[in-house]
């Protein structure tokens, strides 16, 4: 007897509901994209149990007869394409005739539609793949797809599932994308009773981003437009200073589609590097229209991936539209635009943070009770932050030098380097009063600053090093260094000893001058001129441990030795926490903050400066 066997139709179609159909989410996107392919104006989506219960898509497209409805629930069923050839030019959204019979098979289904010039429609019912009634109904023109008890008669698939927060907000993330990528079609989604989200559908992308982010969102946007040869790139990202720590609401749309992409992915990082933290990620909506032959499609089962013919150029850009928009034409005046802003009653899970900020419950009253902890939402390994409070306190005895006007503060950490020493308390006032006030300083670290009814606290390293960091990029030739009077002679392993041959070049015009005097050596003999001499082997070798952290990335390896060298050297240049600073000197670092290109967060990602804004002062006290 034969062990081979054909399987029969209702089997195949569980196997097949176990690739399209993953999890409630998966079922909206295919039915929510269905809709959109027919052409609707208005749809609405509505879930009970986080779609486990009940999944209801209602649109008001084109419709189908009888006939088609009938067909549509078989297996390889499909208006969208003929033959093979139509696969490289295929241009909606779904295409292999799989997701309404796939879905049926593991659901109580129901499809209700009717066309514009039908008086009647058609409603059948399926329970596990089986047809049990087809017949006339009166209904709306469009169609209406019920869903329930999803994967009733597949437990093991059932048992799965995430909780009910879980799966809601996995169907919430793909309405968000469909209708950001759809700015012209009116997009309601319902959660258990609750409108969740209602877009305006009047083809504005900015209206849309606004329902659905809030107005907050919208006025830190920044346009991105890119032309070339068979490539079109628009879009938008936020400024370094608004983040999450979850990729999700990055959308990537090519050709109509929502799509994920490690190459489009890896672009938005490499723009941002350097300003944001490594746990961070900008808001970003990037839409790209490239020839329809130049991308596959026909990748994954639930249509997520695509190939490019050529992925280099699809990265180079996404890369270079993102760096333009970020880095901008526009000189920063205020620094009040660009602070992150405080997050408050933050519980997401995204931050993995366990408690949030919510009023105390009713207790009997303490008789001397603690002040309350200000709960900001924020960790600091959250943000990639180190702490940096072992630098030695500076006391107010000790002379504490400023550089002279329109002149960086790169030396007020090495005092004794610099060239012409100018006491701070006979620095002139910069020229133009500064908007944003200097307070005081907490804990020999954080400048408090306020502008209006506004308070805002600002990171002196951090700022330091931003300002430092930018400087050092600034310069289009070497860098200037200075001599060491006494050479180093270094000794590294093999692979560090040939990175450094290889890129010799590169260093010295950073300003490390080195050359070979033995096997796997090299004599140090100049250094950056803003780097302390007495530390100039422990920088060099924190820089050749930082550059071969990504040496297993692609990208250009003269490009990772110079951010390593720019942010190492800026970040040990930079005042240090413990420095005490009287306001003369707070101001002009904020005034440098103010007048550097990127002042929102420090090469290494943390954030400069955080406003506390009068209605966040409001709610910590309880006045709200």
């Amino acid at each position: 007897m034969s062990k081979v066997k054909l399987l029969d139709t209702n089997t195949i179609n569980k196997i097949a509901a176990g690739e399209v159909v993953e999890r409630p989410a998966s079922v909206v996107k295919e039915l929510v994209e269905n809709s959109i392919d027919a052409e609707s104006k208005r749809i609405e989506i509505e879930i009970q149990n986080g779609g486990k219960a009940l999944i209801r898509v209602t649109d008001d497209g084109a419709g189908m007869t009888r006939e088609d409805a009938v067909l549509s629930v078989r297996r390889h069923a499909t208006s969208k394409l003929s033959s093979v050839n139509d696969l490289i030019k295929i241009s909606t959204l779904g295409f292999r005739g799989e997701a309404l019979p796939t879905i049926a098979a593991v659901s109580k289904f129901i499809l209700q539609t009717r066309r514009p010039e039908d008086e009647l429609g058609t409603k059948l019912s399926i329970d596990g793949g089986k047809l049990s009634d087809v017949h006339e109904v009166g209904c709306k023109v469009g169609t209406t797809i019920l869903v329930e008890d999803l994967f009733f008669n597949t437990p093991a698939r059932l048992k799965f599932l995430k909780a009910t927060p879980t799966e809601a907000n996995k169907i919430n993330d793909f309405i968000v994308k469909l209708a950001i990528s759809r700015p012209e079609i009116s997009f309601r989604f319902i959660n258990g009773n609750r409108t969740a989200l209602a877009t305006p559908g009047n083809g504005n992308i900015l209206d849309t981003l606004g329902a659905i982010y809030g107005t907050e969102l919208t006025d830190s946007l920044l346009t991105l437009q890119a032309d070339a040869e068979n490539l079109s790139l628009r879009g938008f990202v936020t400024k370094p200073n608004i983040l999450k720590s979850y990729r999700s609401w990055q959308t990537f749309i090519v050709n109509g589609r929502i799509i994920e992409n490690k190459t489009i992915s890896k672009a938005l990082d490499e723009a941002y590097k350097a300003l944001i933290p490594k746990t961070g990620f900008p808001f970003a909506c990037i839409k790209i229209d490239v020839p329809q032959n130049s991308i596959d499609v026909n990748v994954h089962p639930q249509k997520i991936e695509i190939k490019f013919e050529d992925e280099g150029r699809i990265f180079k850009a996404i890369y270079h539209a993102v760096r333009e928009a970020v880095e901008g034409k526009q000189e920063v005046n205020d620094l009040t635009e660009v602070a992150a802003p405080i997050q408050l009653g933050i519980r997401n899970e995204e931050l993995g943070i366990e408690e949030e900020f919510s009023a105390p419950k009713k207790s009997s009253p303490e008789k001397n009770p603690k002040p309350a902890p200000m709960q900001l939402g924020i960790r600091n390994y959250e943000l990639g932050m180190e702490e940096e409070f072992s630098a030695p306190k500076i006391s107010l005895s000790e002379e504490i030098f400023l550089p002279e006007k329109n002149s960086s503060l790169e030396k007020t950490s090495a005092p004794a380097q610099i060239e012409k020493k100018i006491p701070a308390e006979k620095i002139s006032p910069p020229e133009k009063t500064f908007e944003l006030e200097p307070i005081g300083q907490v804990a020999l670290c954080y400048i408090v600053a306020q502008s209006g009814n506004d308070l805002y606290i600002v990171d002196q390293h951090a700022a330091h090093e931003r300002i430092l960091f930018d400087k050092l990029s600034g310069y289009a030739e070497k860098i200037p260094a200075q001599g060491l009077l006494i050479h180093r002679v270094m000794k590294f392993d093999s692979r560090e000893a040939e990175l450094i041959e290889k890129n010799l070049g590169v260093f010295a015009d950073l300003g490390f001058t080195m050359e070979p005097s033995g096997e796997n050596e090299f004599r140090l003999i100049e250094v950056p001129s803003d780097a302390a001499e007495s530390d100039a082997e422990n920088l060099l070798r924190e820089i050749i441990a930082e550059i071969f952290k990504g040496v297993n990335e692609a990208g250009d390896i003269a490009k990772k030795i110079r951010q390593a060298v720019l942010a190492t050297t800026a970040c040990k240049a930079a005042i240090k926490a413990g420095q005490e600073l009287n306001l003369r000197q707070m101001e002009i670092l904020l005034k440098e903050l103010s007048e550097t290109p990127h002042p929102h967060t420090c090469p290494h990602g943390r954030p400069t400066i955080i406003k506390f804004s009068s209605a966040d002062l409001a709610k910590m006290f309880k006045r709200t």
